[in-house]
């Protein structure tokens, strides 16, 4: 992932990620530092070593991801959206826009039926 981004020349110093447990390992973090991206992991107990990282130093940040991660799921329910049988950048665009807009009225719906 990092070899990626770095070829693309975005400059990685000071990027922060928000990760969950299951990111949690020594050498990603280390993987981090190098690279100076603050990584705000959350510890997976699995791994056992609690003493040597501060874990979760912004939890605001950390807390949004949970809707992020949602609506992503939300997203992959959209099969046009999901696999990419569109050809053009405009057209995936508006299917996307079109998926957000159903989420939407959903949403909508829903809240109008607990009034």
């Amino acid at each position: 992932m990092f070899n990626l981004v770095e070829s693309a020349d975005i400059p990685l110093d000071g990027l922060f990620i928000n990760a969950d447990s299951g990111f949690d390992s020594k050498v990603f973090r280390l993987t981090c530092a190098e690279r100076g991206i603050f990584a705000n992991v959350d510890f997976n107990p699995r791994s056992g070593e609690n003493n040597e990282y501060e874990y979760l130093s912004d939890d605001e940040p950390y807390k949004e991801r949970y809707s992020i991660e949602r609506t992503n799921a939300w997203m992959d329910s959209f099969k046009s959206v999901l696999n990419r049988f569109d050809v053009t950048v405009s057209s995936w665009t508006g299917f996307n826009y079109i998926a957000f807009m159903v989420i939407l009225l959903k949403k909508l719906e829903k809240r109008k039926k607990f009034r």
